[in-house]
């Protein structure tokens, strides 16, 4: 299982993303809501004496029809393996969950799948405990928050410093390591402008957001889900340039558009704020995106991100500007943007994509300063 936030930040260092924080405890209760509905059972074998039992009575209660072809715990039992494993075998069950803790579950299943007719053997942590009522959850707020780390860890501390402060930190370590031996130039490219744009940046940045609050009510950054490399959407950050409800407003402009083809944009557009057109005159709005480039959700360099009903009526050809991450800057930015046409851009985009390298994205950063001070296309 891809379990916890240590996970998560080793694979945002390869430029990866885990769409959700799947662990044991989370993931195997929809693993037997569907294993109800198809008719199979599951053994649990783990925990303390009365442990597994207390649990089996808490799943079928909350899903229904859920056949427990039988429980064991994890003490005096696990001593005399092949018993367990001939009990495990007699009920015919097509999952075993093991509850013995992290790696003692994995350990003892390497050392006995073979022997165990269940198609499905799976690892599971503390779901027994929490199950029972054994050892309680952290708060759905802090578990989406990818820090139920931190309850476990003041919930029991002395068993769990050793794995969370000091496992957790050497796993980050070697990840990170790994990381810089598999890192290709453009990406140490975008870390680099991008902790260093932060780092100048942050404090103006601050500025802007105040001003913006000043200026219209609503959030200073504004969050809006794009479409990136192949086809998978993130959440690209912008400070707010338009009015709180300029996307309930976009449908009655979309005939108004003063470019061609299926991107839309308007030079007098009514939803714009008053300090918004000077955020957009200088593109001063993307400014927020370095912190989706740290994230590997974008690059400095590429194409633009799209709204997904955008990419819906994109025609073949155009996909393949999905190809590369999107970007902050590009060709089509430093061409005159909105100036440019649709079938344009994707010229532009796939000529990028042909042809990137690190001399190009260099070439492309040092004319995006031109580009926003002529503020040509800006609107």
């Amino acid at each position: 299982m891809p379990d916890g936030i240590g996970v998560e930040l080793a694979a945002r260092m390869q430029g990866e993303q885990i769409a959700e924080n799947l662990n044991g405890t989370d993931f195997t209760p929809r693993l037997l809501r569907q294993a109800a509905e198809w008719g199979l059972s599951v053994f649990l074998l783990g925990g303390k004496p009365g442990t597994a039992r207390a649990a089996s009575a808490r799943l079928c209660l909350d899903i229904p029809g859920l056949q427990v072809a039988g429980t064991r715990d994890g003490y005096g039992d696990v001593a005399r393996p092949l018993d367990v494993i001939e009990e495990i075998n007699a009920s015919g069950a097509d999952i075993v969950l093991v509850a013995m803790g992290v790696p003692r579950q994995e350990l003892w299943i390497d050392a006995h799948r073979q022997l165990i007719d269940a198609p499905l053997v799976l690892g599971v942590g503390a779901l027994f405990d929490f199950l029972a009522g054994n050892v309680r959850r952290a708060p759905h707020w802090l578990r989406k928050r990818r820090m139920e780390w931190v309850w476990r860890l003041a919930m029991e501390p002395r068993r769990m410093a050793k794995r969370y402060l000091v496992g957790n930190a050497t796993f980050l370590m070697r990840a990170s390591v790994h990381a810089a031996r598999q890192m290709d130039s453009q990406r140490c490219l975008d870390i680099v402008i991008a902790s260093l744009g932060l780092a100048v940046l942050g404090l103006p940045m601050l500025t802007l957001a105040a001003l913006i609050r000043l200026d219209s009510k609503g959030p200073a950054l504004f969050k809006q889900i794009r479409v990136g490399k192949d086809g998978r959407t993130f959440g690209v950050y912008k400070f707010r340039s338009m009015h709180v409800d300029a996307e309930a407003r976009r449908a009655a402009l979309l005939a108004k558009s003063d470019r061609e083809g299926v991107c839309f944009k308007s030079r007098n557009d009514p939803r714009v704020t008053r300090i918004g057109k000077y955020l957009r005159r200088l593109s001063l709005d993307e400014l927020p995106q370095l912190l989706n480039v740290l994230r590997g959700e974008m690059s400095v360099v590429g194409p633009r991100p799209a709204l997904q009903e955008e990419v819906d009526k994109y025609p073949s050809r155009a996909m393949g500007r999905l190809a590369v991450k999107p970007g902050i800057t590009g060709l089509w930015q430093v061409s005159g943007r909105a100036d440019i046409g649709f079938d344009k851009m994707i010229d532009l985009d796939l000529a990028y994509v042909r042809a990137r390298s690190t001399l190009l994205n260099l070439i492309l950063i040092a004319l995006t300063f031109r580009a926003v001070f002529s503020g040509r296309g800006a609107y």
